[in-house]
């Protein structure tokens, strides 16, 4: 392999990793991305230019093309055009990052979400390489491999942009996959909170809860609650799903029943909170938090946290509340599985991945390649045992001429041996008279 190939497919990998990267990351989180494009418009001055849904459908489209023009890369796909798009996109994102850096509208870009955060400068140098990459994969599109022939690329083009959609979707109607924030299952909220207090850095900084009233404080007091405390978040009343009023109902009467607090908290003001009580009947006291906040505490709204001695040991989106039926209403969550920290670790959501997703296109790719060795096997075969026929066919013809030349040697005696004959027959004629 010469060295510009070898730099042509250097440059298709980096690309492809980092698309798939970045719009898988997305598709695990579209309404993190929702959100993000709504700071984008906002940096601009077009905040409301479009409606929440106009805005979800982008950040769903945009996770699929990002995660397919890094499989394109990989498996290089529609060469040609996959590097054009590629080197396109880059040129408009290089300048639009120096403008971020330049500015600061926004404090980071978003490209990998929650799961990787750089700097606007970060940003923009990670681009300049990035499109370095591109104008050489552009330059030279067909010296990009491929790891499966292009017979089989319809497989790897449908299946993936299946598995892209069906992920934002299941995260749409659950939770993320992966929740890269600071407010995930385990997180020691007290702990993260007392260090704030105590000077120190923390994430936590805009984190408060304030009791609709009175506004007094209670954060201190809900996270040094060494039992169970029950959240119902939802960051915008006004906008809420009220779809599974009566589940919530039941944990609120769960709760009540076995003495665990049971806060809602949003961001919304008192006509809101008063809405939602009569349309739902609402018995539960209702906090005030910083609405971004919350939407960073869960991808959900309403969702429901659970905490027990600071830690957030569950969450549920309004899709996938926990269910209490009898008997497990009248026993403690120290008995039952939701009061448990969620075992579901990451580790086991990495493999369910690989096998959902990376090691059939893994098996294609061996299959590919199988079917293609012996289908060149074939094709050797096929020519070697055309090149024996014509050999034969030579040989036979060499035959054929050996054996006309043969004939064509004889076929002048014969006169010679008729003379002959005819002379002595001549000669015995006279003799005898």
């Amino acid at each position: 392999m010469k060295s510009k190939d070898i730099w042509v497919n250097l440059c298709r990998l980096l690309l492809a990793l980092v698309f798939i990267l970045s719009g898988f990351v997305k598709a695990i989180d579209p309404l993190g991305t929702q959100y993000k494009i709504a700071d984008y418009l906002e940096a601009f001055q077009l905040s409301g230019l479009m409606p929440d849904m106009a805005l979800l459908s982008i950040s769903v489209l945009q996770a699929i093309v990002e995660f397919l023009l890094g499989i394109f890369l990989l498996f290089a796909i529609r060469r040609r055009f996959t590097s054009r798009v590629v080197l396109l996109l880059m040129l408009v994102m290089t300048p639009l990052t120096l403008w971020l850096a330049l500015t600061n509208p926004i404090s980071d870009c978003g490209c990998f979400g929650d799961a990787v955060v750089l700097t606007n400068w970060q940003t923009f140098g990670k681009n300049v390489v990035l499109l370095g990459a591109a104008i050489v994969v552009a330059l030279w599109p067909m010296k990009m491999f491929r790891f499966v022939s292009e017979s089989n690329q319809w497989i790897v083009i449908n299946y993936s942009a299946l598995f892209a959609l069906g992920t934002s979707l299941y995260c749409l109607y659950s939770l993320p996959l992966f929740d890269f924030r600071p407010y995930h299952v385990g997180t020691d909220l007290r702990k993260g909170w007392n260090e704030m207090m105590e000077g120190k850095e923390s994430v936590y900084s805009d984190f408060f809860i304030e009791r609709v009233g009175d506004f007094a404080d209670i954060t201190d007091s809900l996270l040094s609650d060494t039992g169970y405390v029950f959240l119902l978040v939802a960051p915008h009343l006004e906008v809420a799903d009220d779809s599974r009023l009566d589940l919530i109902n039941e944990l609120y009467e769960y709760a009540k029943q076995h003495h665990y607090p049971f806060y809602g908290v949003t961001s919304s003001g008192e006509r809101a909170i008063s809405n939602w009580r009569d349309i739902t009947g609402a018995e539960y006291e209702f906090c005030l938090t910083d609405g971004i906040v919350l939407k960073t505490v869960i991808r959900s709204n309403p969702g429901l946290v659970l905490l027990k001695d600071g830690v957030i040991i569950g969450k549920w989106s309004h899709n996938r509340l926990p269910s209490l039926d009898e008997p497990a209403a009248q026993l403690p969550l120290e008995q039952l599985p939701i009061g448990q920290l969620s075992a579901d670790s990451v580790p086991e959501k990495i493999a369910r991945l690989l096998m959902w997703f990376v090691l059939p296109l893994v098996l294609l790719t061996i299959a590919d390649r199988i079917w293609m060795w012996s289908k060149w096997v074939r094709h050797k075969r096929k020519k070697t045992l055309q090149r024996l026929r014509l050999g034969q066919i030579e040989k036979m013809l060499e035959e054929a001429d050996a054996m006309t030349a043969d004939k064509e040697d004889e076929e002048p005696s014969s006169p010679k041996e008729e003379t002959s004959v005819s002379d002595g027959q001549k000669d015995n004629e006279n003799h005898s008279l």
